[in-house]
């Protein structure tokens, strides 16, 4: 049986805080009831702490996946548990499609192919989307995200991960992170745990085509495994078709008992048009038009990148060990992005080295497991801006050549208190720094904004083992966040100025577990925040140059929400041979000013007030399902003066399957009414109704998969 486990409007009044309240109001009753309902048919307690066992997507049994599991039950706040199994049985091509049902994210489409603008607890709602700031990716613990916190270009192919762990906001700790949206880690499957030699093909519409072969070996202490893949799609938009090849590789070596080594080998090549925004009455007329200036511009977003890493472990004895990581990354991006002759046009052109280091020691000493780490990292980004004509000369503007790096170190003590409880205490502390370094080829004039930025973050929380497999959790964190290098280059001063770096405190509460009730299972895993955050940086799209944005600090904001994984598993007859799983991911926000000079009390735009998403399946022991997906996604404002409203939708679909030890075969339906939706915008300060910022969602599709193990 698989379970899945600016300004205000003039003489508008000001907002009240009745909704924070209600929210919170909202959250305390939802907590309760996830609590109360499982645990009216549970037994008694045995007073043993003991691990929750995952609480999402549909898996078989891995043993492997103990440290991921033991990270979730050891973490007194929101962490998800995404199975790479599952994501194997829908059509799944970017992180939107692997985010689905991680409540407290949200993941919209782009129409850059495996592109997706992330927010994670409200992080990332402005105009610089395309950086994905506050998020810290990394792939086995070791960095993805650029030294000045930046994701630009760095999506991580779902499909190259065994599982991959969501910890949201400060509980992102344990990577050493304090950013407001927390931290994504990819786990690489390898020869030596059981990955198997499997080839991946799927097709659909918009003439997607994607193929992908793995092939392991295990001999001695040696293993290494090797994933080729290729995938080519036209795009629901005119001028939106993405050509991309891929190789991601390990392999590792056992140096004996105590001691095991692996290096890994990535390289993307992706070419991808873009299709560009939208006004309002074009997006009803036609949504699958593009842009007029995409098209006589060819906008592109070209990027051609390698990494290379290695981790080496070394178990000291039965209760320490330490890892030490090292990676290295290059990338060259070709970007063509705005074209509109003879005033502007801006083509970016520019090589990225990102090199990062860990070292982690882990230590349990009684009732204490112990955590130190270090994490370093070090940017350059070198190039140029380029006024440009399609497939013709293009002139040097400005000179690029920007530096970031970080130094984050950071301890932590699980403290087994009692049987039952374990308080969570440690801290980080952050030294970074940012230099831009821009130099106008016509005059010769420079902007060099620099900065350093150093704080110390602490973070207490308890966890309550209510039953063996029903926890309660609280916490108290600091969050920082220093500026990335876009921030520092688009600063709306313009001069020498630095941002200052976003601070601020969050407290969370919520509760986790699974239950089971005769030959049904319940499980859930629900988290109530609230975050008050002084100078949190936001961007503005540039009214005198679409495309590019301009970035400031704001005094006071709010960030609060409500966080919800809830699903079941219902038997429909004695045997357990038929089954109902529904599965529902609920997520409310509250992102706000607060009682700023310009804006308010007004709504941060971009992420909808509630996200909705769901299936209810059918699974048979014979290994078919099938059954409804939806999504209920609520409205959302595209500037900061809120008075430009983007409609909330309404979708539904449908997926099926069907499987065997060595084989499986998928279908999905997506947007089965056709419906028209916007999938994400660009912010502005104040939206005229007629701006352009609008990127459609796509329409009704269709997809089909096949998976062969040999």
């Amino acid at each position: 049986m698989n379970i899945r486990s600016h300004r205000p409007v003039p003489g508008r009044a000001p907002r009240t805080r009745k909704a924070d309240h209600d929210l919170i109001r909202i959250g305390c009753v939802a907590t309760a009831a996830a609590v109360l309902t499982p645990c009216a048919f549970a037994q008694s307690a045995s007073g043993q702490a003991t691990q929750l066992q995952p609480v999402v997507v549909v898996g078989k049994t891995d043993p492997a996946r103990g440290e991921a599991v033991a990270e979730q039950s050891l973490t007194p706040g929101g962490v998800t548990l995404v199975e790479g199994e599952e994501l194997r049985q829908r059509n799944v091509t970017s992180l939107t499609d692997m985010l689905r049902y991680v409540p407290g994210v949200w993941a919209a489409s782009g129409t850059t192919g495996d592109s997706s603008f992330l927010s994670s607890r409200g992080s990332n709602l402005d105009a610089t989307n395309y950086d994905n700031n506050g998020i810290k990716l990394l792939q086995d613990g070791l960095p993805v995200t650029a030294a000045d916190g930046s994701n630009h270009n760095r999506d991580v192919d779902p499909l190259t991960a065994r599982y991959i762990i969501v910890a949201r906001g400060a509980n992102a700790l344990t990577y050493g992170a304090s950013t407001l949206g927390g931290a994504i880690d990819f786990i690489s499957p390898t020869a030596r745990d059981g990955a198997p030699n499997e080839v991946l093909v799927n097709a659909g519409s918009h003439r997607q085509r994607q193929g992908r072969v793995t092939f392991g070996n295990v001999s001695g202490n040696f293993d290494g495994l090797v994933t080729l893949e290729g995938k080519r799609s036209d795009g629901y938009r005119e001028h939106q078709r993405q050509e991309r090849a891929g190789l991601y590789a390990n392999a590792g070596w056992q140096l004996g008992d105590a001691v095991t080594t692996r290096f890994y080998a990535n390289a993307i090549d992706n070419d991808q048009q873009l299709p560009g925004v939208l006004s309002r009455d074009q997006w009803r007329a036609d949504p699958r038009q593009a842009e007029a200036a995409a098209v006589a511009g060819n906008y592109r977003l070209n990027v051609k990148s390698w990494r290379l890493a290695n981790k080496t472990t070394w178990k000291i004895g039965p209760d320490s060990s330490l890892t030490a990581g090292l990676s290295y990354e290059e990338q060259q991006l070709y970007h063509p992005i705005v074209f509109a002759p003879p005033y502007f046009s801006l083509l970016i052109d520019t090589r990225l080295r990102n090199i990062g280091t860990t070292l982690r020691y882990q230590h349990r000493v009684g009732s204490h497991d112990l955590l130190a780490g270090l994490n370093y990292g070090r940017t350059s980004v070198k190039g140029g801006n380029f006024g440009y004509v399609p497939d013709d000369d293009r002139t040097l503007t400005t000179r690029v050549d920007n530096h970031a790096d970080s130094l984050e170190l950071f301890v932590m003590d699980r403290w087994r208190v009692a049987p039952s409880w374990t308080v969570v205490f440690g801290a980080q502390a952050v030294s970074a720094n940012r230099e831009v370094r821009n130099v106008t080829v016509a005059d010769g004039s420079e902007r060099n904004p620099k900065g350093d930025y150093d704080r110390i973050n602490p973070r207490v929380g308890v966890i309550h083992q209510l039953t063996p497999n029903v926890q309660l959790f609280a916490n108290l964190s600091r969050l920082y966040e220093p500026p990335t290098l876009y921030e520092l280059e688009d600063d709306v001063r313009g001069d020498g100025s630095t941002l200052n770096a976003m601070h601020g405190s969050v407290v969370e509460v919520g509760t986790r577990g699974r239950q089971n009730v005769g030959r049904n299972l319940w499980h859930w895993d629900v988290a109530l925040y609230y975050a008050r955050l002084r100078d949190e940086i936001l961007s503005r799209d540039d009214p005198n140059a679409p495309g590019t944005s301009l970035s400031t600090n704001v005094g006071r904001t709010i960030h609060a929400g409500l966080e919800a994984l809830v699903g079941a598993s219902l038997a429909l007859d004695s045997a357990g041979a038929h089954r109902i799983e529904p599965l529902v991911s609920l997520t409310l926000n509250r992102f706000r000013f607060k009682n700023d000079a310009v804006y308010g009390d007004n709504r941060l735009p971009a992420a909808p007030r509630y996200a909705i998403r769901g299936e209810a399946l059918y699974r048979h022991s014979s290994g078919f399902f099938a059954g409804p997906t939806f999504d209920f996604i609520g409205r959302r404002m595209a500037d900061f003066s809120n008075t430009y409203k983007v409609d909330a939708y309404h979708l539904w679909g449908l997926r099926a399957g069907l499987g065997a030890e060595k084989w499986e075969i998928y279908a999905e339906a997506r947007n089965l009414a056709d419906k028209h939706y916007v999938s994400f915008f660009s912010v502005r300060d104040v939206a005229a109704a007629d701006a352009a910022i609008l990127n459609p969602g796509a329409p009704r599709s269709v997809y089909v998969g096949a998976r062969l193990r040999y």
